[in-house]
Order: C-alpha cells, then sequence, then structure tokens
C-alpha cells in the first residue's frame, strides 16, 4: 500500500543506490507513516568518505522531511547498505520520539 504525497529523493555522489536500497528505504518510511499524515517527504544522500583514517567508508544522510520539525541522521559505515540502514534507525527512532512528545503535552513544562 503506497502512500500519497510523500515525495522520495535520491542523491549519490560516486556509488548508484541500486533498486533494492531504493525499495527498502521507501518501504520502511512507508511502515513509519502508516496511519499518520505528518511526514511530506524524504532525501537520501550517499557519498564515499576517503581519509586517511577511513580509506573505504560511506556516509549516509537521510532526512524526513517531518511536521513540525524535519529529521535528519547521519552515519559512516563501511558499506552503503549498512551506513543507510543506520541512518534509517535513527530517522526512525526520532519521529517516533516527537510523536510521543507530541501525544504527551501534559508532560510539558
Amino acid at each position: 500500500m503506497e502512500i500519497p504525497g510523500i515525495a522520495f529523493e535520491y542523491y549519490s555522489e560516486n556509488h548508484e543506490l541500486t533498486d533494492a536500497l531504493k525499495a527498502k528505504v521507501e518501504q520502511r518510511i512507508q511502515k513509519l507513516a502508516k496511519k499518520h499524515h505528518d511526514i511530506t517527504g524524504v532525501s537520501v544522500a550517499i557519498q564515499r568518505v576517503e581519509h586517511a583514517h577511513t580509506p573505504h567508508a560511506y556516509r549516509a544522510r537521510v532526512v524526513v522531511y517531518h511536521k513540525p520539525e524535519n529529521v535528519v541522521a547521519t552515519e559512516v559505515a563501511p558499506t552503503v547498505e549498512e551506513s543507510l540502514l543506520r541512518a534509517l534507525d535513527s530517522v526512525e527512532r526520532q519521529v517516533r520520539e516527537q510523536r510521543r512528545k507530541l501525544r504527551e503535552q501534559w508532560k510539558r513544562p
């Protein structure tokens, strides 16, 4: 089931994102957005990081355009898939935390 209104944007400098990885990203975001209308778009950027300390590493940045505040996660790992999955985990955790805070208004100072 596809949720209308969520735009996905992908960017990669040195590495092509496979259709399988794009499908995995879209599936996880669709699952996160199920029964909610607070996510309007997602941007995924993959970058190869080459330094003396990290000769073979990839940085994944996932931005979820979320109401009331956008959520961003950046992760570095030895593979594209691992960095992307870690960033998705972080984004999902942050979105759920924001939703929990909005539900529990009585706990606000």
